[in-house]
């Protein structure tokens, strides 16, 4: 379904990613993990056409769309979920949840909603409420269901448990996991390497702008190599 081929990013003289491969198949998980300055955002970014590649091609569904505004590859049904979150504080949950599926408001009826509400049913108990009177959890919560609004077929998570407590980690990764079984396909970037390989199956190890390592997120569990170069800690 989605592919991204020798992808290379810089920022001036700085090489930021470097001849990059992925691959997902449709409803699949996959990973992207590593330590802090990776390039695993950057690399979203680049995917989304917020930053600029230097070469490479990205292909979904076949077609190469590498060479369109940010807007259209949303239309073609590719979204992401920020790590900044990027949300309208002073709107209701609802209202932010609405301008998630602008793309289809001229065919709105509800439908979508009530799906982002069957899978994240804490933000129906919010849905009149400010986004930023919300808790971090929450709010990340409202930001994976903007994006559902969009009837995406590739989610792309960037660090969904950023800044958040381990117990409201779980939550979310809770709802990925709802998110996964209801088919959707998707690419997680993230530095918490267990929580990761525990809801895909299969991970992409990135360091200094490259792709280090590949393979079946429970085999990559247990690579001792994993452990001590890349991520600097236990997964176990």
């Amino acid at each position: 379904m989605f592919e991204v081929r020798n992808l290379s990013v810089a920022y001036g003289k700085a090489v930021a990613i470097e001849g990059i491969n992925i691959n997902v198949s449709k409803g699949e998980f996959v990973a992207v993990i590593g330590a802090n300055g990776a390039g695993k955002t950057t690399t979203l970014n680049a995917v989304m056409g917020l930053v600029p590649a230097v070469s490479g091609t990205i292909l979904h569904g076949g077609q190469a769309i590498d060479g369109l505004p940010t807007e259209r590859r949303v239309a073609r049904g590719i979204v992401l979920v920020p790590e900044n979150r990027d949300l309208f504080g002073p709107l209701s949950v609802q209202d932010n949840l609405r301008l998630g599926g602008y793309l289809h408001r001229y065919r709105y009826d509800g439908s979508s909603l009530e799906r982002v509400y069957d899978l994240l049913p804490k933000l129906k108990e919010r849905r009149n409420q400010e986004v930023k009177t919300l808790s971090g959890g929450e709010q990340q919560m409202v930001a994976v269901g903007r994006a559902l609004m969009a009837e995406p077929q590739v989610i792309l998570l960037d660090e969904p448990s950023i800044g958040l407590a381990p117990r409201i980690v779980e939550q979310i990764f809770e709802a990925i996991t709802r998110l996964k079984k209801s088919g959707m396909t998707a690419i997680i970037v993230e530095q918490n390497a267990k929580l990761a390989l525990s809801v895909t199956e299969r991970a992409y190890v990135m360091e200094l702008g490259r792709i280090v390592i590949e393979g079946r997120s429970e085999d990559l569990v247990h690579n001792s190599s994993l452990q001590a170069a890349y991520l600097g800690e236990r997964i176990e």
